[in-house]
């Protein structure tokens, strides 16, 4: 995925869903592997709550806000993988079936999957600012 998004400006900014609802506070911005863009954020939903994946495209910034095209309720609902480190091939598919990605790109062809005979030694979703 492709987004014009720059993921050193969106830590700490807030994030709200399609209806305007506000879903929490960003925490970390992981980037694709292959590409280097930004393609998901992780999202602070609460006080004692977990943080939440997004998909930064089809996001947009809107002001000082990122504004997700989904529902409060389906994001909440994500798979929780926990925030600090790489995302496997495998995470990442779950995450784009929840939010009904496509999962193909002219770069890269589609993501592996552990049904589908994929390597799944590929890392996918590394954080912004790490060196790992």
């Amino acid at each position: 995925m492709q987004t014009d998004i720059d993921p050193r400006s969106l830590i700490g900014r807030k994030a709200f869903d399609r209806n305007g609802a506000k879903i929490g506070t960003i925490d970390e911005v992981y980037l694709d592997d292959a590409t280097g863009e930004p393609e998901w954020a992780a999202v602070r939903t609460g006080l004692f709550s977990r943080d939440a994946f997004v998909p930064l495209e089809p996001s947009k910034m809107v002001g000082e806000a990122l504004h997700i095209p989904y529902d409060r309720k389906l994001i909440k609902d994500a798979p929780d993988f926990g925030v600090g480190r790489h995302l496997s091939p495998e995470q990442e598919l779950q995450l784009y079936h929840h939010y009904r990605l496509d999962i193909s790109s002219p770069d890269t062809g589609s993501l592996p999957s552990a049904d589908a005979g994929g390597s799944g030694d590929k890392d996918f979703g590394k954080i912004a600012g790490s060196e790992d």
